[in-house]
């Protein structure tokens, strides 16, 4: 399968990081990203929530985990892709429909999210950058996205 139009580039206040889009396990959601980024939305995002040996998480435009975009949120597309090192998945709150802007980078094995939420994407270059991002809940000053691109 080709990656065109399937790449989305975050720079961010730690370095570039380059994830592959994977519309093959769960299209809405890949679909409802592109569409945010191509609007800029992820533009000036922090990792507001970043546990050590576990994932950070971005995507909340109010910096706290509590907001989403404009749009309704996205019916669950859970699949079977495992949460390792790199894997891309989205947040969710209680509800298994509830899902919207926000996602998270898994630094480590998180085998017990399998089948819980959605996996969209992989990390395929840069995640020594995602490494790098600080730590906290919530980070005091945190690390952000400058800018997300999709090629």
């Amino acid at each position: 399968m080709s990656d065109e139009g399937n790449l989305m580039t975050l720079e961010t206040t730690k370095g570039t990081v380059v994830i592959r889009l994977k519309p093959e396990l769960a299209p809405n959601h890949v679909a409802h990203i592109k569409k945010l980024v191509s609007e800029g939305f992820y533009d000036g995002i922090v990792f507001h929530r970043v546990i050590d040996g576990f994932m950070a998480q971005t995507g909340c435009p109010k910096g706290t985990g509590t907001g989403g975009s404009k749009y309704p949120d996205l019916k669950q597309e859970f699949n079977a892709a495992p949460h390792v090192r790199g894997t891309c998945s989205m947040a969710r709150a209680q509800n298994p429909d509830s899902a919207n802007s926000q996602f998270f980078i898994c630094f480590d094995n998180a085998r017990f999210l399998d089948k819980q939420y959605t996996v969209w994407g992989e990390v395929i270059e840069g995640m020594e950058n995602v490494d790098k991002i600080k730590r906290g809940e919530p980070v005091r000053d945190p690390d952000k996205i400058i800018s997300a691109k999709i090629s």
